[in-house]
Protein backbone atom coordinates (compact mmCIF):
# COMPACT_ATOMS: atom_id res chain seq x y z
CA UNK A 1 0.00 0.00 0.00
CA UNK A 2 1.12 3.45 -1.03
CA UNK A 3 -0.39 6.95 -0.45
CA UNK A 4 -1.37 7.42 -3.72
CA UNK A 5 -3.13 3.86 -3.59
CA UNK A 6 -5.73 5.32 -1.44
CA UNK A 7 -8.16 5.91 -3.39
CA UNK A 8 -8.49 1.61 -3.97
CA UNK A 9 -9.80 1.75 -0.54
CA UNK A 10 -12.81 3.99 -1.10
CA UNK A 11 -13.97 2.46 -4.09
CA UNK A 12 -17.22 1.52 -4.77
CA UNK A 13 -18.69 -1.40 -3.18
CA UNK A 14 -19.34 -4.67 -5.97
CA UNK A 15 -23.04 -5.25 -5.63
CA UNK A 16 -25.17 -7.42 -7.06
CA UNK A 17 -26.91 -6.80 -10.09
CA UNK A 18 -30.34 -7.45 -8.55
CA UNK A 19 -31.71 -6.32 -6.12
CA UNK A 20 -34.27 -7.94 -4.06
CA UNK A 21 -37.59 -6.34 -2.83
CA UNK A 22 -37.81 -4.89 0.28
CA UNK A 23 -38.65 -7.17 3.47
CA UNK A 24 -37.68 -10.58 4.82
CA UNK A 25 -35.83 -11.10 1.00
CA UNK A 26 -33.40 -8.71 2.56
CA UNK A 27 -32.21 -10.34 5.61
CA UNK A 28 -30.07 -12.11 3.67
CA UNK A 29 -27.77 -9.21 3.14
CA UNK A 30 -27.43 -8.94 6.88
CA UNK A 31 -25.52 -11.25 9.63
CA UNK A 32 -29.07 -11.78 11.45
CA UNK A 33 -29.16 -15.07 13.47
CA UNK A 34 -32.42 -16.64 11.42
CA UNK A 35 -34.35 -17.10 14.65
CA UNK A 36 -33.61 -13.50 15.99
CA UNK A 37 -36.46 -10.71 15.63
CA UNK A 38 -34.60 -7.60 14.89
CA UNK A 39 -36.63 -4.64 15.95
CA UNK A 40 -33.99 -2.44 17.80
CA UNK A 41 -32.08 -1.46 14.59
CA UNK A 42 -32.33 2.00 16.46
CA UNK A 43 -29.62 1.16 19.05
CA UNK A 44 -26.44 -0.56 17.81
CA UNK A 45 -27.25 -0.29 14.28
CA UNK A 46 -26.99 -3.66 12.06
CA UNK A 47 -23.93 -4.12 9.63
CA UNK A 48 -24.46 -5.18 5.53
CA UNK A 49 -22.87 -8.59 4.80
CA UNK A 50 -21.22 -6.40 2.23
CA UNK A 51 -20.48 -3.13 4.04
CA UNK A 52 -18.68 -5.69 6.78
CA UNK A 53 -16.45 -7.71 3.95
CA UNK A 54 -15.49 -4.03 2.70
CA UNK A 55 -14.24 -3.31 6.19
CA UNK A 56 -12.74 -6.57 6.62
CA UNK A 57 -10.27 -5.91 3.81
CA UNK A 58 -9.72 -2.98 4.28
CA UNK A 59 -8.30 -3.73 7.71
CA UNK A 60 -6.23 -6.59 6.20
CA UNK A 61 -4.75 -4.24 4.06
CA UNK A 62 -4.33 -1.95 6.59
CA UNK A 63 -2.38 -4.87 8.50
CA UNK A 64 -0.01 -4.80 5.74
CA UNK A 65 2.29 -2.03 6.98
CA UNK A 66 0.17 -0.12 9.95
CA UNK A 67 3.01 2.64 10.07
CA UNK A 68 2.34 3.50 6.74
CA UNK A 69 -1.22 4.02 7.31
CA UNK A 70 -0.79 5.45 10.14
CA UNK A 71 1.46 8.00 9.19
CA UNK A 72 0.52 8.76 5.34
CA UNK A 73 -2.18 6.46 3.67
CA UNK A 74 -4.91 7.66 5.90
CA UNK A 75 -5.68 11.17 6.03
CA UNK A 76 -6.45 11.63 2.45
CA UNK A 77 -9.22 8.68 3.08
CA UNK A 78 -10.47 10.66 5.91
CA UNK A 79 -10.83 14.09 3.61
CA UNK A 80 -12.47 11.96 0.94
CA UNK A 81 -15.10 10.45 3.52
CA UNK A 82 -15.88 13.89 5.24
CA UNK A 83 -16.67 14.93 2.00
CA UNK A 84 -18.95 12.39 1.33
CA UNK A 85 -20.99 12.96 4.47
CA UNK A 86 -20.72 16.24 4.33
CA UNK A 87 -22.35 16.44 1.16
CA UNK A 88 -24.90 13.96 2.50
CA UNK A 89 -26.32 16.38 5.22
CA UNK A 90 -26.12 19.76 3.34
CA UNK A 91 -23.06 21.29 4.09
CA UNK A 92 -21.05 22.80 1.06
CA UNK A 93 -17.76 23.76 3.19
CA UNK A 94 -15.70 20.34 4.43
CA UNK A 95 -13.64 21.89 7.03
CA UNK A 96 -17.08 22.09 8.67
CA UNK A 97 -17.92 18.59 9.52
CA UNK A 98 -15.32 15.93 11.33
CA UNK A 99 -15.89 12.21 12.76
CA UNK A 100 -15.69 11.33 16.19
CA UNK A 101 -16.55 7.55 17.49
CA UNK A 102 -19.85 8.73 18.79
CA UNK A 103 -22.66 11.01 19.44
CA UNK A 104 -21.77 10.89 22.97
CA UNK A 105 -18.64 11.92 22.18
CA UNK A 106 -19.16 14.66 20.31
CA UNK A 107 -21.80 16.18 22.49
CA UNK A 108 -19.12 15.68 25.53
CA UNK A 109 -16.84 17.64 22.93
CA UNK A 110 -19.30 20.63 22.40
CA UNK A 111 -20.20 21.09 25.69
CA UNK A 112 -16.88 20.46 27.72
CA UNK A 113 -15.43 23.30 25.40
CA UNK A 114 -17.85 26.21 26.58
CA UNK A 115 -15.80 28.67 28.97
CA UNK A 116 -18.56 28.38 31.81
CA UNK A 117 -19.26 31.18 34.25
CA UNK A 118 -21.65 31.51 37.35
CA UNK A 119 -24.87 32.09 36.28
CA UNK A 120 -24.84 30.40 32.62
CA UNK A 121 -27.34 27.77 32.00
CA UNK A 122 -28.01 25.09 30.28
CA UNK A 123 -31.23 23.84 28.82
CA UNK A 124 -32.08 19.78 28.32
CA UNK A 125 -35.31 17.83 28.43
CA UNK A 126 -36.74 15.09 30.65
CA UNK A 127 -36.40 13.27 27.31
CA UNK A 128 -32.48 13.70 26.75
CA UNK A 129 -30.16 10.48 26.16
CA UNK A 130 -29.07 9.23 29.89
CA UNK A 131 -25.22 10.24 28.88
CA UNK A 132 -26.24 13.42 27.64
CA UNK A 133 -28.01 14.24 30.63
CA UNK A 134 -25.35 13.04 32.87
CA UNK A 135 -22.74 15.32 30.95
CA UNK A 136 -24.87 18.67 31.54
CA UNK A 137 -25.13 17.68 35.52
CA UNK A 138 -21.87 17.02 35.67
CA UNK A 139 -20.73 20.16 34.41
CA UNK A 140 -23.60 21.79 36.59
CA UNK A 141 -21.99 19.81 39.57
CA UNK A 142 -18.46 21.38 39.49
CA UNK A 143 -17.46 24.90 39.65
CA UNK A 144 -18.69 27.32 38.73
CA UNK A 145 -21.79 25.49 38.31
CA UNK A 146 -24.07 26.42 35.65
CA UNK A 147 -28.32 25.83 36.31
CA UNK A 148 -30.05 23.13 34.59
CA UNK A 149 -33.32 24.49 33.37
CA UNK A 150 -35.29 21.91 32.20
CA UNK A 151 -37.70 21.29 29.40
CA UNK A 152 -40.13 18.76 30.00
CA UNK A 153 -41.60 16.58 26.81
CA UNK A 154 -44.50 13.86 27.53
CA UNK A 155 -46.43 12.35 24.59
CA UNK A 156 -48.70 12.20 23.58
CA UNK A 157 -48.32 15.53 22.47
CA UNK A 158 -48.33 17.86 19.61
CA UNK A 159 -45.67 19.68 17.37
CA UNK A 160 -47.08 23.17 18.02
CA UNK A 161 -47.10 22.66 21.90
CA UNK A 162 -43.84 21.96 21.86
CA UNK A 163 -42.77 24.84 19.38
CA UNK A 164 -44.81 27.02 21.58
CA UNK A 165 -43.57 25.93 25.20
CA UNK A 166 -40.36 25.71 23.99
CA UNK A 167 -40.37 29.83 22.81
CA UNK A 168 -41.83 30.58 26.57
CA UNK A 169 -39.07 28.05 28.16
CA UNK A 170 -36.21 30.02 26.63
CA UNK A 171 -38.04 33.66 27.13
CA UNK A 172 -38.62 32.26 30.54
CA UNK A 173 -35.09 31.70 31.06
CA UNK A 174 -33.11 34.74 29.04
CA UNK A 175 -35.45 36.97 31.17
CA UNK A 176 -34.60 35.21 34.48
CA UNK A 177 -30.59 35.06 33.67
CA UNK A 178 -29.92 38.39 32.15
CA UNK A 179 -28.67 39.41 28.40
CA UNK A 180 -24.84 38.42 29.54
CA UNK A 181 -25.04 34.96 30.92
CA UNK A 182 -24.98 31.98 28.64
CA UNK A 183 -27.58 29.71 27.53
CA UNK A 184 -26.70 26.33 25.85
CA UNK A 185 -29.66 24.34 24.59
CA UNK A 186 -29.38 20.68 23.58
CA UNK A 187 -32.26 19.63 21.31
CA UNK A 188 -32.42 15.81 20.24
CA UNK A 189 -33.19 15.57 16.59
CA UNK A 190 -35.31 12.61 17.20
CA UNK A 191 -35.75 11.31 20.53
CA UNK A 192 -34.05 7.97 22.15
CA UNK A 193 -36.58 7.13 23.76
CA UNK A 194 -39.61 7.35 23.52
CA UNK A 195 -38.72 7.18 19.35
CA UNK A 196 -39.94 10.74 18.76
CA UNK A 197 -39.02 12.85 15.62
CA UNK A 198 -38.68 16.49 17.36
CA UNK A 199 -39.28 19.72 15.06
CA UNK A 200 -35.78 20.49 15.87
CA UNK A 201 -34.97 22.97 13.32
CA UNK A 202 -37.97 25.00 14.55
CA UNK A 203 -36.37 24.74 18.05
CA UNK A 204 -32.85 25.82 16.76
CA UNK A 205 -34.21 28.75 14.84
CA UNK A 206 -35.99 29.68 18.30
CA UNK A 207 -32.68 29.26 20.18
CA UNK A 208 -31.42 32.40 17.71
CA UNK A 209 -34.72 34.49 18.76
CA UNK A 210 -33.13 34.21 22.53
CA UNK A 211 -29.45 34.47 21.56
CA UNK A 212 -28.99 30.92 23.10
CA UNK A 213 -26.78 28.21 21.85
CA UNK A 214 -27.93 25.18 19.98
CA UNK A 215 -26.36 22.30 20.21
CA UNK A 216 -28.64 19.59 18.21
CA UNK A 217 -27.99 15.84 19.71
CA UNK A 218 -29.02 14.18 16.21
CA UNK A 219 -28.02 10.46 16.75
CA UNK A 220 -30.50 8.77 15.25
CA UNK A 221 -31.60 11.66 12.48
CA UNK A 222 -28.92 10.81 9.62
CA UNK A 223 -29.94 7.99 7.73
CA UNK A 224 -33.50 8.33 9.16
CA UNK A 225 -34.36 11.55 8.47
CA UNK A 226 -34.05 12.48 4.55
CA UNK A 227 -32.95 15.78 3.60
CA UNK A 228 -30.85 17.18 6.14
CA UNK A 229 -29.64 20.62 4.60
CA UNK A 230 -27.71 22.09 7.91
CA UNK A 231 -26.35 24.95 5.69
CA UNK A 232 -29.97 26.28 5.65
CA UNK A 233 -31.28 25.47 9.52
CA UNK A 234 -28.18 26.57 10.93
CA UNK A 235 -27.86 24.96 14.18
CA UNK A 236 -24.87 25.67 16.13
CA UNK A 237 -23.93 22.56 16.45
CA UNK A 238 -24.99 19.15 15.03
CA UNK A 239 -23.80 15.75 16.22
CA UNK A 240 -25.07 12.37 14.36
CA UNK A 241 -24.14 8.98 14.23
CA UNK A 242 -23.59 6.89 11.16
CA UNK A 243 -23.25 3.34 12.48
CA UNK A 244 -27.53 3.46 13.23
CA UNK A 245 -29.76 4.50 10.56
CA UNK A 246 -26.66 5.12 7.68
CA UNK A 247 -25.35 1.55 7.96
CA UNK A 248 -21.56 2.28 8.80
CA UNK A 249 -19.93 0.16 11.05
CA UNK A 250 -19.76 1.11 14.73
CA UNK A 251 -18.77 3.15 15.85
CA UNK A 252 -18.32 6.76 14.25
CA UNK A 253 -20.47 10.09 14.46
CA UNK A 254 -20.28 13.23 12.45
CA UNK A 255 -19.77 16.10 14.40
CA UNK A 256 -20.66 19.52 12.57
CA UNK A 257 -19.51 22.98 13.69
CA UNK A 258 -19.79 25.72 11.19
CA UNK A 259 -16.84 27.87 11.27
CA UNK A 260 -18.34 30.98 13.03
CA UNK A 261 -18.50 28.20 16.06
CA UNK A 262 -15.48 27.04 15.63
CA UNK A 263 -13.61 29.53 18.28
CA UNK A 264 -15.58 27.62 20.97
CA UNK A 265 -14.09 24.45 20.27
CA UNK A 266 -10.52 24.58 21.18
CA UNK A 267 -9.66 21.64 21.69
CA UNK A 268 -10.75 17.78 20.31
CA UNK A 269 -11.44 15.04 23.03
CA UNK A 270 -9.16 14.05 23.71
CA UNK A 271 -6.77 16.58 23.14
CA UNK A 272 -4.81 16.19 19.36
CA UNK A 273 -0.99 16.86 19.37
CA UNK A 274 -2.12 19.26 16.74
CA UNK A 275 -3.90 21.64 19.41
CA UNK A 276 -2.52 25.18 19.60
CA UNK A 277 -3.05 27.93 22.11
CA UNK A 278 -5.66 29.98 21.02
CA UNK A 279 -3.36 33.39 21.40
CA UNK A 280 -1.14 31.43 19.16
CA UNK A 281 -2.97 30.32 16.24
CA UNK A 282 -3.11 32.36 13.06
CA UNK A 283 -6.22 30.73 11.64
CA UNK A 284 -8.63 28.09 12.61
CA UNK A 285 -7.28 24.74 14.40
CA UNK A 286 -10.42 22.58 14.35
CA UNK A 287 -9.95 20.10 11.04
CA UNK A 288 -6.57 18.87 12.21
CA UNK A 289 -7.00 18.18 16.06
CA UNK A 290 -9.77 16.05 14.83
CA UNK A 291 -7.74 14.31 11.91
CA UNK A 292 -5.50 12.22 14.48
CA UNK A 293 -6.16 12.50 18.47
CA UNK A 294 -5.26 9.38 19.34
CA UNK A 295 -4.86 5.74 17.94
CA UNK A 296 -8.44 4.38 16.73
CA UNK A 297 -9.61 1.65 14.43
CA UNK A 298 -10.43 4.11 11.15
CA UNK A 299 -12.42 1.62 8.86
CA UNK A 300 -15.60 2.49 10.73
CA UNK A 301 -15.07 6.27 9.74
CA UNK A 302 -13.84 5.11 5.97
CA UNK A 303 -16.55 2.32 6.46
CA UNK A 304 -19.32 5.44 5.79
CA UNK A 305 -18.34 5.74 2.18
CA UNK A 306 -19.29 2.28 1.74
CA UNK A 307 -22.33 2.26 3.26
CA UNK A 308 -23.78 5.27 1.21
CA UNK A 309 -22.92 3.32 -1.75
CA UNK A 310 -24.80 0.00 0.05
CA UNK A 311 -27.70 2.75 0.41
CA UNK A 312 -27.60 3.92 -2.85
CA UNK A 313 -28.01 0.38 -4.20
CA UNK A 314 -31.07 0.25 -2.58
CA UNK A 315 -32.69 2.21 -4.50
CA UNK A 316 -32.28 6.05 -2.96
CA UNK A 317 -33.04 7.72 0.27
CA UNK A 318 -36.17 8.39 -0.51
CA UNK A 319 -37.14 5.01 -1.31
CA UNK A 320 -36.25 3.37 1.98
CA UNK A 321 -37.62 6.10 4.30
CA UNK A 322 -40.61 5.56 2.40
CA UNK A 323 -40.63 2.18 3.11
CA UNK A 324 -39.48 2.60 6.64
CA UNK A 325 -41.73 5.48 7.50
CA UNK A 326 -44.98 3.61 6.32
CA UNK A 327 -43.79 0.23 7.84
CA UNK A 328 -43.74 2.39 11.09
CA UNK A 329 -47.12 3.53 10.69
CA UNK A 330 -48.53 -0.10 9.71
CA UNK A 331 -46.50 -1.83 12.16
CA UNK A 332 -46.99 0.05 15.43
CA UNK A 333 -51.10 -0.27 14.49
CA UNK A 334 -50.54 -4.11 14.41
CA UNK A 335 -48.40 -4.14 17.28
CA UNK A 336 -51.08 -2.40 19.46
CA UNK A 337 -53.70 -4.77 18.16
CA UNK A 338 -51.83 -7.53 19.67
CA UNK A 339 -51.11 -6.29 22.76
CA UNK A 340 -55.04 -4.42 22.67
CA UNK A 341 -53.18 -1.38 23.42
CA UNK A 342 -52.67 1.86 21.45
CA UNK A 343 -49.27 4.06 19.55
CA UNK A 344 -47.84 6.56 21.20
CA UNK A 345 -48.59 8.81 17.84
CA UNK A 346 -51.25 8.43 16.19
CA UNK A 347 -51.35 10.70 13.16
CA UNK A 348 -47.59 10.22 12.72
CA UNK A 349 -46.60 13.57 13.07
CA UNK A 350 -43.09 12.54 15.26
CA UNK A 351 -42.78 8.64 13.62
CA UNK A 352 -39.64 8.65 11.15
CA UNK A 353 -38.91 4.99 11.62
CA UNK A 354 -39.41 4.12 15.24
CA UNK A 355 -42.66 3.78 16.50
CA UNK A 356 -43.78 3.47 20.23
CA UNK A 357 -46.83 1.24 21.81
CA UNK A 358 -47.97 0.80 24.83
CA UNK A 359 -47.29 -2.62 26.60
CA UNK A 360 -49.80 -4.02 29.08
CA UNK A 361 -47.90 -3.29 32.08
CA UNK A 362 -49.40 -1.26 35.25
CA UNK A 363 -47.97 2.38 35.37
CA UNK A 364 -47.18 1.41 39.27
CA UNK A 365 -44.31 -0.70 38.21
CA UNK A 366 -41.11 1.86 38.05
CA UNK A 367 -38.05 1.32 36.16
CA UNK A 368 -35.35 -0.54 38.31
CA UNK A 369 -32.10 -1.92 37.29
CA UNK A 370 -33.84 -5.50 37.96
CA UNK A 371 -36.59 -4.86 36.29
CA UNK A 372 -34.57 -3.84 32.97
CA UNK A 373 -32.37 -6.96 33.45
CA UNK A 374 -35.77 -8.87 33.39
CA UNK A 375 -36.69 -7.36 30.22
CA UNK A 376 -33.27 -8.05 27.94
CA UNK A 377 -33.10 -11.61 29.67
CA UNK A 378 -36.77 -12.54 28.75
CA UNK A 379 -36.24 -10.90 25.19
CA UNK A 380 -32.82 -11.39 23.66
CA UNK A 381 -32.50 -14.89 25.77
CA UNK A 382 -35.67 -16.77 25.95
CA UNK A 383 -37.50 -15.75 23.05
CA UNK A 384 -34.61 -14.02 20.79
CA UNK A 385 -36.68 -10.84 19.73
CA UNK A 386 -36.38 -7.18 20.78
CA UNK A 387 -37.67 -3.87 20.78
CA UNK A 388 -36.04 -1.24 23.30
CA UNK A 389 -38.78 -0.95 26.47
CA UNK A 390 -38.74 2.53 28.32
CA UNK A 391 -41.25 4.18 30.89
CA UNK A 392 -42.28 7.61 29.80
CA UNK A 393 -45.78 9.75 30.95
CA UNK A 394 -46.93 6.70 33.43
CA UNK A 395 -46.84 4.64 31.00
CA UNK A 396 -44.80 1.33 29.38
CA UNK A 397 -43.68 1.19 25.65
CA UNK A 398 -42.09 -0.73 23.00
CA UNK A 399 -40.12 1.07 20.98
CA UNK A 400 -39.76 -0.44 17.49
CA UNK A 401 -37.60 0.27 14.92
CA UNK A 402 -38.67 -0.49 11.06
CA UNK A 403 -36.20 -1.64 8.76
CA UNK A 404 -35.69 -2.76 5.12
CA UNK A 405 -35.58 -6.15 6.53
CA UNK A 406 -38.77 -5.78 8.67
CA UNK A 407 -42.32 -6.54 7.42
CA UNK A 408 -45.48 -6.18 9.45
CA UNK A 409 -45.42 -9.94 10.68
CA UNK A 410 -42.34 -9.18 12.94
CA UNK A 411 -44.58 -6.83 14.80
CA UNK A 412 -47.17 -8.89 15.16
CA UNK A 413 -44.66 -12.00 16.49
CA UNK A 414 -43.03 -9.52 18.78
CA UNK A 415 -46.42 -8.62 20.18
CA UNK A 416 -47.33 -12.31 21.23
CA UNK A 417 -44.16 -12.31 22.39
CA UNK A 418 -44.60 -9.44 24.48
CA UNK A 419 -47.83 -10.85 25.78
CA UNK A 420 -46.46 -13.47 27.58
CA UNK A 421 -42.88 -11.13 29.17
CA UNK A 422 -45.52 -8.93 30.22
CA UNK A 423 -47.89 -11.25 31.91
CA UNK A 424 -44.39 -13.15 33.72
CA UNK A 425 -42.98 -9.58 34.50
CA UNK A 426 -46.63 -9.21 36.25
CA UNK A 427 -46.67 -12.31 37.63
CA UNK A 428 -43.13 -11.67 39.07
CA UNK A 429 -43.70 -8.62 40.68
CA UNK A 430 -46.97 -9.58 42.51
CA UNK A 431 -44.95 -12.82 44.01
CA UNK A 432 -42.78 -10.39 45.83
Amino acid sequence: MDPSSSSESLESLVLPAELPAFGHAMKEYFHFDPEYINLNHGSYGSLPRLVSAWCNALSDKIETNPDLFMRLTYQPMLVAVREKVASFIGVSDVSEVVLVPNASHGVNTVLRNFIWEAGDVIVSCNTTYGSVSRTAQYISDVPPHPEIAQFTLLFPTTKEDIISRWREHLRSVRERVGKNAKIVAVIDAIISTPGALLPWEDMADICREFEVWSVVDAAHAIGQQSGIKLDEVKPDFWISNCHKWLFAKRGVAVLYVPKRNQHIVKSSFPTSATYISPEDRTGLNFVEQFEWNGTIDLVPYFSISAALDFRKWLGSEGAINEYCHKLAIEGGKALAKVLNTKVMDEDGQFTAHMVNVVMPLPGHLKPTVELDLMFKQKLLVEHKAYATHCYHNGMWWARCSAQVWNEVEDFQKLGKVLLTVCSEIKEEYRRN
